[in-house]
């Protein structure tokens, strides 16, 4: 491994806008719109340093695409704690793994951006960058300006929510979670409506000990919930004494389950149990012959989340616990309950970051996921490898460069698309040797590569993105 991979958590101070990156092959002609891109840049400021890569304060990114040519611009975000910390010279408030979590359980949140750093969505007919708080932080697509925090018309209260939210192109509306830390804890569903304000309770119920869930299935009847062993007492929670996720106990033999609500009347069909497993991101859910099927990049256990501390990231990623390895797992649940929850794993390979083409497969059986992964040789804590996954026929596809490190990959159909994947693949791609980053373009079936657009600097690791055809 090059000496220079810890780049990929060294911070990026530098905000710049570029007309022209430089390119190498082509770029296709009919590739038009932007990839917004979100992830931790800034992980020190002054003598205090974050402890986890969750916590690296948010930047965002656009790739924008116009006649074979490729921009990029990037611009931090301004949350309260990366503004308040700047002028004060210290990480001034506390986050996923670092400090208690003022930012998350501090009194009134109606002047708080918080530092969403996960996820780029469009909600409400707005441009939001997601965290975990369950607040999103509005944003100019075009500059990248921060616009502040959305304003929901409503009264649904709660803690913690997901930086995921599932987009029905049905009823033109965004569904989400939001968990309520209390004596008596509830996990609410709700809906958001394309051009409204106001969240729309699905359903909810209680939980004493919420699990920590950070995305949710969705298929054409169903919300599926994951709820892992990884529980948490929410009243020690809000004593606020240790960081947010250093709160919650890993309890493998209370075993999962996954509780399936129906998307109509909120109504839960039933909590269904299997072995203990943990994951991070939901891949697709489809309804077949009375079965509800949930594949997903599942983990034996929570291992992970203590690999990625910032310490062991940049000291020797190698050296990491073997059970943080992911698994591209299906599960059956027969809705009827007639037998027991089963699995089976789709790949040989590890997947994290997943995606498919979302508007045409999700709810819905589909063909192929993408994702990123690490190789055998060298099982690194993040990935080195961008896979591409035939789930029917049960085939990977790989990519890979010595000393690259791809992020998650963005399918961009082609106009007049036939198949699920008659389109390109879009991911940033860190150069370890040369100690920049890259947007690396593959066609999506048959995974070569067809061009790339070098960035002249390093872009740290990062999370989630996606493609807008109407922003330039």
């Amino acid at each position: 491994m090059s000496d220079t991979f810890a780049s990929g958590y060294m911070a990026l101070d530098k905000e710049i806008t570029l007309d022209e990156l430089p390119i190498e092959g082509t770029i296709p002609t009919w590739l038009s719109g932007s990839l917004l891109r979100n992830g931790p840049a800034k992980f020190e400021v002054g003598p205090d340093k974050f402890r986890h890569w969750f916590d690296g304060f948010a930047m965002l990114h656009r790739f924008s695409f116009q006649h074979g040519r490729v921009s990029y611009a990037n611009k931090f975000l301004q949350s309260t704690n990366y503004k308040v910390s700047l002028q004060e010279g210290r990480i001034a408030l506390g986050g996923f793994a670092t400090d208690p979590c003022k930012a998350i359980f501090k009194g009134s949140m109606t002047e708080m951006i918080p530092n969403a750093n996960v996820s780029i969505n469009k909600v409400a007919d707005e441009f939001v960058a997601m965290t975990e708080v369950p607040m999103a932080v509005k944003f100019d697509p075009h500059t990248l300006e921060t616009l502040g925090v959305t304003a929901y018309e409503d009264q649904l209260s709660g803690h913690h929510g997901s930086a995921h939210p599932h987009y029905d192109f049905a009823s033109r509306a965004s569904i989400s979670y939001i968990t309520e830390f209390a004596r008596e804890s509830q996990f609410k569903v709700f809906s958001i409506e394309d051009g409204t304000y106001g969240r729309k309770l699905i359903g909810a119920y209680l939980v004493q000990e919420p699990a920590y869930i950070h995305s949710f299935g969705l298929s054409e009847h169903y919300i599926i919930i994951a709820e892992f062993p990884y529980r948490v007492n929410p009243l020690k929670l809000l004593a606020r004494d240790k960081p947010f996720i250093e709160n919650y106990e890993w309890r493998p033999q209370e075993g999962a389950y996954f509780v399936v609500m129906n998307r109509q009347d909120g109504s839960v069909l039933g909590r269904f149990k299997t072995e203990a497993f943990f994951t991070f991101h939901h891949i697709n859910a489809f309804e077949q012959d009375g079965a509800l099927f949930v594949d997903l990049s599942a983990y034996p256990s929570p291992a992970v989340v203590n690999d990625i501390y910032l310490e062991q990231l940049r000291g020797n990623p190698q050296q990491v616990d073997s059970a943080s390895r992911s698994m591209l797992r299906r599960y059956r649940i027969p809705l009827d309950a007639s037998a027991p929850v089963t699995y089976e794993v789709l790949s040989e390979y590890g997947i994290e970051l997943p995606t498919i083409n979302y508007k045409r497969c999700n709810t819905h059986e589909y063909g192929v996921a993408y994702g990123v992964g690490s190789s055998k040789e060298h099982p690194e804590a993040v990935s080195n490898l961008l896979l591409r996954v035939d789930v029917r026929r049960r085939l990977t596809k790989i990519w890979s460069q010595e000393d690259c490190y791809p992020g998650e990959p963005v399918l961009v159909e082609v106009p007049g698309a036939q198949e699920e994947d008659d389109g390109v693949i879009l991911s940033v791609v860190l150069n370890a040797r040369k100690g920049n980053s890259f947007l690396l373009i593959l066609d999506a079936h048959t995974f070569d590569e067809i061009g790339r657009a070098e960035v002249p600097h390093h872009i740290p690791f990062g999370f989630h993105g996606q493609f807008f055809r109407n922003v330039q």
